[in-house]
């Protein structure tokens, strides 16, 4: 990689662009967990970010 493609993130910002480079298109989610600010730099990157009340319908809405 030359200097003119590298990136200076954050751990989150990094996971979320990873996420969207390996095609994950959906992230589901819940606000107030620790993963809340990848949540929503996945969705400013395009990805649909679907926000949950709580774990349970969170992991529905990923499930299907």
């Amino acid at each position: 990689m030359n200097e003119s493609n590298r990136l200076l993130l954050s751990g989150d910002e990094a996971i979320a662009l990873a996420a969207r480079h390996a095609g994950v298109a959906l992230g589901a989610g819940y606000p107030g967990t620790p993963s809340t600010e990848i949540h929503e730099r996945f969705s400013e990157l395009g990805g649909h970010a679907q926000w949950s009340p709580n774990e349970k319908v969170a992991l529905e809405v990923a499930i299907g």
